[in-house]
């Protein structure tokens, strides 16, 4: 009757082995780390490796290891005050050309990471980290879209032949067209009425007799540009944070124009700023070939011209009228060309740019189109003793081809010196430009220490909650109480090891959720074992009445465990940040403890009973 067959114990066996070697990662410790890598066209390479430990030993700082990653190179020290010191000494040997930031290393043995065994990621208020605050500018982003409509207005007016004077931005907002005259300014008010419905044609009052119309977005439509910029904004946050390989972040709205960023384990604050203030684009500009770039160096630019600077440090004369921006690239990818076995970056246009290069491109066959790179830099340096932020925009010109045939969709850009580079620079253009600028309102910093304190303190929670259970159970309910404690504590390893295998963030909330699953597990126990002994004080046999209990008692676990797990999945649903967490590790406690409470329970049970006569039942 209360006997298991061989496939069930061995689903449990394995189930639990699963278990435990998926959460046996989370008992080895994070070494404090440096995670250096290159920027500015270097790579980190062995040599890299060489000059890095050979300035450490020098200045007699002991580390414990140092091994070169596919894209970076990670020196593990042995505590914090030895990783700062570090951090310092591998700045300076290494100058501006490599970024080294502050990180935490898994200490995770190869064997286990080769099995794909890896600990679970802590929150902000567990792991430390930085919290950002941000303001989008929703000025700029309505200017930003009025003047999209500069170069469409422009072509319907010569399109249908109305004279105007200028389109230039209104100071008071919206766009300001001049006309010849009056009559001028009523054909253009219809022909822009008819065709740009999402605009509003005022005629201003004005005391001067020149002919004008301000044109201006609906209000429906300024109401739909902010929140659209709001939510690029975000998509190319997260983005750029998930690529550039920041575990779990948090980035999310809040109010009508203000996004929260959380970095769980990131200690660098400048590193942090550097990461969500990254911008990379690229224009695409016609050389200046009719005048001579060293002759504009010593004297003059001319007119309708741009000075710029090639890799290696030639100047180069380019047209001032931009043919296409990085706006309109949808993807980009890393390569290596297969002629020259240079790496390249593939380009994907939009339908509206491949129509604009190709119209460029057909009419300027045989002659140079260069592509320049434009990155802002936001770095810390020391003035006067006080640390603050200087901003930089580095403008260059990667490449200047002769434009073979007319290009369209999909292109090759090339003249890149490095693939890493080529894989910084596909990164940045896949995330795309902010489509309003964005700034940093509020800062803070979650140290590892005070996350430390947040870690012992939820771990004493539950190991007290644990101990108190245990220690009622096995007194209460003496061998089937055992086995209940057995149960329970498999159901913490469970919890852990699906937390690790989802790769999900715990964090304080998250704790509560364990400590609240550890009273439901054993409420099923509870059930069952009250259910045994109602049994068995009606007088069914030892053997009838554990088989009794668990069958009777089954519908009402079910019941109570469904309803909670529905009210966990509502708040997923509709929660934000420490809810989630909460409902997370609220969902797989529930359904670990279903599986420990009733079937390895269940289990233990049969092999302690199972095959005995049974006189009567201890419980």
């Amino acid at each position: 009757m209360n006997r298991y067959s061989p496939w069930k114990y061995s689903f449990i066996i394995i189930m639990i082995g699963l278990g435990l070697l998926f959460a046996l990662p989370n008992l080895y410790d994070k070494d404090p780390s440096l995670q250096v890598s290159a920027s500015g066209g270097t790579e980190v390479s062995e040599l890299t490796e060489f000059q890095v430990s050979t300035a450490l030993e020098e200045a007699g700082i002991a580390f414990k290891s140092i091994k070169v990653g596919l894209e970076n190179l990670t020196i593990r020290f042995n505590d914090t005050e030895t990783q700062l010191k570090g951090k310092s000494i591998v700045e300076k040997s290494l100058g501006r050309n490599y970024s080294v930031a502050l990180n935490l290393a898994p200490a995770t043995p190869d064997w286990l990471a080769k099995l794909g065994a890896e600990p679970m990621f802590l929150g902000l208020d567990l792991r430390g980290g930085v919290h950002f605050l941000m303001q989008v500018d929703m000025e700029a982003a309505i200017s930003k879209a009025e003047d999209r409509y500069i170069s469409d207005l422009r072509s319907i007016l010569r399109k249908n032949k109305v004279r105007y004077k200028t389109i230039i931005r209104n100071k008071t907002g919206g766009l300001l067209v001049r006309f010849k005259d009056d009559e001028e300014r009523d054909s253009g008010q219809l022909l822009i009425e008819d065709d740009f419905q999402e605009l509003d044609v005022i005629i201003p009052n004005t005391a001067s007799d020149e002919s004008q119309l301000i044109v201006k977005l609906k209000e429906q439509v300024l109401i739909d540009t902010q929140k659209l910029a709001l939510q690029q904004n975000i998509t190319t946050l997260r983005k750029r944070v998930n690529e550039l390989g920041v575990a779990e972040p948090v980035i999310q709205q809040q109010g009508f124009s203000r996004v929260v960023v959380q970095l769980p384990g990131v200690q660098d604050t400048a590193k942090a700023k550097n990461i969500l203030g990254a911008t990379a684009t690229l224009e695409f500009r016609m050389v200046d070939e009719d005048h001579d770039a060293q002759d504009a160096v010593n004297s003059r630019v001319p007119a309708g011209s741009k000075l710029y600077y090639q890799r290696g440090g030639q100047p180069i004369l380019l047209k001032k009228q931009v043919m296409l921006t990085g706006d309109s690239i949808i993807d980009a990818a890393s390569g290596i060309d297969g002629l020259s076995g240079q790496p390249n970056v593939t380009i994907t246009l939009d339908g509206k740019g491949a129509k604009r290069m190709s119209a460029a491109t057909r009419d300027n066959v045989g002659k140079r189109l260069a592509v320049v790179f434009i990155e802002n830099k936001i770095e810390v340096v020391e003035e006067n003793g006080e640390l603050t932020e200087k901003k930089e925009v580095i403008e260059e010109v990667i490449n200047a081809a002769v434009i073979r045939e007319q290009l369209g969709k999909r292109f090759q850009i090339t003249g890149l010196e490095s693939t890493k580079e080529a894989r910084t620079l596909s990164l940045l253009l896949r995330a795309g430009a902010l489509a309003a600028p964005i700034y940093i309102i509020e800062e803070r910093t979650v140290g590892p220490s005070l996350g430390q304190d947040n870690i012992d303190k939820g771990f004493n929670s539950v190991l007290i909650g644990f101990a108190l259970v245990l220690v009622f159970m096995a007194v209460y309910y003496k061998v089937f109480g055992l086995i209940a404690n057995v149960a329970l504590a498999l159901n913490l390893v469970l919890i852990v090891a699906l937390l690790s295998l989802l790769q999900a963030t715990l964090t304080l909330p998250g704790i509560a959720g364990i400590v609240l699953t550890v009273g439901m597990a054993v409420d099923a126990n509870v059930l069952i074992f009250e259910r045994i002994r109602e049994e068995v004080r009606n007088g069914n046999s030892p053997q009838a009445s554990i088989h009794s209990g668990y069958e009777k008692a089954f519908s009402t676990i079910a019941d109570a465990n469904i309803t909670t797990l529905l009210a966990a999945l509502v708040l997923f649903s509709f929660g934000t940040g420490p809810i989630k967490g909460f409902a997370v590790t609220l969902s797989l406690g529930i359904l670990s403890s279903m599986f420990t409470a009733i079937m390895v329970s269940r289990g233990l049970v049969n092999l302690i009973y199972g095959r005995r006569r049974l006189e009567k039942l201890k419980i």
